[in-house]
């Protein structure tokens, strides 16, 4: 396997983690890179740009992260926040009237962020031209009657978020999420990441097609059993967790232009593993990129649990900060202080305030777990020898 990049001395082990997932988890093009203080100390990158193809990976391949998406989107409402802009105590409502409908008054912004909300899935799902034009979204979630009381019980808004979020931070800052995150965050940084992917860097050719695969069975004993519970879940078509992930059907083209050019903050985000790794040492540091984008405050806002326990949704104990995943057995990142979130079928990003670490890990062989992937789960186990 032709891997390309740098490590520092004394991370040499992520790069054999890194290889080893082509050798044997399956991966057929990936990323992974990781800062510490700062400092970019992993940046790796090998396989092919697109998973059905053969062409390589080169360093500035950008790919679809499904939802850890929500975890970069989730750095928005927080800096509106940290600026006075954004009460996480104030009703949804107070910002979005049509919101109320249907006994969501209650619902708080921070209800929103921490999968509270009680609106995870549609009674009428959304097709996937309805669910990017920006407007169908919005009105479906606003006139949906929760699942269960606002603020009393937490289950992954899996597709839903996207427009909860979209049309809180339209309502708040009169821009829309995915071009606010380019013009304050993404853009003066020279992040490549995006949330709504511009029709010059779509034009380009940087970015991957991805593709689903099935780990190769010599890997037998690293593959993760979902509980039978679970698993039941899944295949019942009238359950929420169904339900949640349907709330877009039939199941977009996510390699389609059209949905790449969608501003999806649940799940079309797009970008590098460097970009995703650079913008979590900025949540908890200055970096080489650039100066600190929270404040400390900020810093131990997002880390905080607001959300614990088991989720409605996914069917195992979940924990949410407002807008990120928090470190637990469904979602392991380092330490009970990280922050971030993984992506469906393989990526992860997330910051560690513990330890200084930023990582950010994406694939274009998206594999069937939704947590706990074992390519970024092998990864961390490697970086964290070298801590």
């Amino acid at each position: 396997m032709n891997i390309q990049g740098e490590v520092a001395e004394g991370y040499e082990a992520v790069r054999d983690a890194f290889v080893r997932n082509f050798e044997v988890l399956g991966d057929r093009g990936a990323a992974v890179a990781v800062y510490r203080d700062g400092r970019r100390v992993v940046d790796l990158w090998g396989g092919t740009h697109d998973a059905d193809g053969t062409a390589p990976w080169t360093a500035d391949t950008a790919q679809v992260v499904r939802s850890a998406t929500k975890g970069v989107a989730a750095v928005v409402p927080l800096l509106l926040h940290q600026r006075g802009l954004l009460d996480l105590d104030a009703p949804v409502g107070d910002h979005w009237p049509e919101f109320k409908a249907g006994g969501k008054e209650g619902a708080l912004v921070r209800d929103l962020l921490a999968h509270r909300a009680g609106v995870p899935a549609l009674d009428v799902p959304l097709t996937p031209e309805q669910a990017a034009d920006g407007l169908s979204g919005a009105r479906a979630v606003a006139a949906q009657r929760p699942f269960w009381e606002p603020g009393t019980a937490h289950g992954y808004h899996a597709q839903t978020f996207s427009w909860l979020l979209s049309e809180l931070v339209l309502r708040v800052t009169g821009a829309s999420l995915g071009s606010w995150l380019a013009q304050e965050v993404t853009g003066p940084r020279g992040l490549d990441f995006w949330i709504g992917l511009p029709q010059e860097v779509a034009e380009s050719g940087r970015v991957g097609r991805v593709g689903a695969v099935e780990p190769p069975q010599s890997a037998g004993a690293l593959r993760l059993r979902p509980r039978r519970n679970v698993s039941e879940a899944y295949a019942d078509p009238d359950s929420l967790t169904r339900r949640a992930f349907a709330a877009i059907t039939p199941l977009a083209d996510e390699n389609a232009p059209a949905y790449r050019a969608a501003e999806l903050p649940a799940s079309a985000g797009i970008g590098t593993a460097r970009a995703l790794a650079g913008l979590y040492a900025s949540l908890i540091g200055d970096t080489e990129d650039g100066p600190r984008l929270f404040t400390p405050e900020t810093t131990a806002l997002a880390g905080t649990e607001l959300s614990s326990g088991p989720d409605r949704v996914l069917v195992v104990g979940t924990r949410f900060g407002p807008g990120h995943m928090l470190h637990s057995p469904a979602s392991p990142m380092l330490s009970p202080a990280s922050f971030g979130h993984p992506g469906r079928g393989g990526s992860l990003a997330f910051a560690d305030p513990e330890s200084g670490i930023a990582f950010g890990y994406v694939t274009n062989a998206l594999a069937s777990s939704v947590t706990a992937d074992p390519r970024a789960q092998s990864l961390l186990r490697a970086l964290r020898t070298a801590l």
